[in-house]
């Protein structure tokens, strides 16, 4: 298994848990500046997370 692989599984897990601490975060919040930032920042690292986990995992080919 290739290294960019697992690296690239690891990113999408992490980027998933983003966007669901994310959508978490929306349903509970009471509509202040602070929840609004962490709103923000929380859903585009999940985002970057995501889209780059699952770019690498598609581009890598499988060389066995």
């Amino acid at each position: 298994m290739n290294l960019k692989r697992i690296f690239g599984a690891i990113l999408t897990v992490l980027g998933i848990g983003g966007l669901i601490y994310t959508a978490v975060l929306f349903v509970n919040t009471a509509g202040g500046t602070r929840d609004v930032k962490a709103l923000i920042i929380y859903g585009v690292l999940g985002l970057l997370f995501f889209i780059s986990g699952i770019s690498l995992v598609r581009t890598t080919k499988d060389e066995s």
